[in-house]
């Protein structure tokens, strides 16, 4: 689980996270929702240590991350896994290299060791037979699913996605959501989704937190989302032509 409370983040003068406090429970997929601009982008980078904050607390199972010095903090980033906008890859490397590289960084554990749990979670993301294919010859939807296995290598209790189905066409989409929502519930890890995409949230939103200029404007899940007299939350919900025909 993780917890923020009370934060607050500026820029300047621009005040762009407003006493944000929200829970993220433990083998649910957690998204955070909202326009860009909103501050939800900024709130990730807070529960991660991208961002200092200002004021308030990033509690991860009754570990208070915000007071932590950078030692200390090592041991709670090691613990976390984390699937980049865009994927990310090394392009120099290999999938075999991509995946193995935080179990070189934050391990010493024999090289067969490194490569049999390499291959385990490539297995696990559906790859088999491309562990020494280049990124630059894999799908879209093949790379982000590396991404997702060098996300895991280190067996994460906490994994941050930014985005995971930018640039990817529907139905990859829904093949990368149904993924990650199943690696959250079989290894019970707390997951937390920077989304803007609505099929995401009716398909795997265990949680949904609408953040609106700053502010945790809503909270609610996939099932009730659809249901709210919330004026904002509407107006990011039915914006589309598409997902207004779900209001008839």
């Amino acid at each position: 689980m993780i917890e923020a409370k009370q934060i607050n983040k500026t820029f300047g003068g621009n005040h762009v996270l407003k006493n944000v406090s929200c829970m993220f429970d433990r083998g649910k997929t957690n998204l955070i929702i909202g326009q860009s601009g909103s501050g939800k982008t900024v709130l990730m980078k807070c529960l991660v240590g991208l961002f200092e904050v200002d004021s308030g607390q990033v509690i991860y199972d009754d570990r208070n991350f915000s007071v932590m010095n950078f030692e200390q903090r090592k041991n709670i980033r090691q613990e976390i896994g984390m699937l980049f906008q865009g994927s990310a890859l090394f392009d120099s490397m290999t999938v075999m290299e991509n995946v193995m590289f935080p179990l070189n960084m934050f391990t010493v554990h024999p090289y067969e060791e490194k490569r049999e749990r390499v291959n385990f979670v490539l297995k696990r993301v559906n790859l088999e037979n491309v562990e020494n294919l280049m990124p630059s010859e894999l799908s879209g939807g093949m790379r982000k699913r590396v991404a997702i296995a060098r996300a895991i290598a280190m067996n994460p209790k906490y994994l941050f996605c930014d985005e995971p189905n930018s640039g990817l066409d529907p139905q990859t989409s829904g093949v990368i959501d149904l993924l990650i929502k199943e690696i959250t519930e079989e290894y019970q890890i707390t997951t937390i989704v920077n989304t803007h995409d609505m099929n995401s949230v009716l398909s795997t939103g265990d949680t949904v937190a609408f953040i609106f200029k700053g502010e945790l404007w809503w909270k609610g899940n996939k099932d009730t989302i659809l249901h709210t007299d919330n004026k904002e939350l509407n107006d990011f919900v039915f914006g589309t032509e598409l997902t207004s025909r779900l209001k008839k």
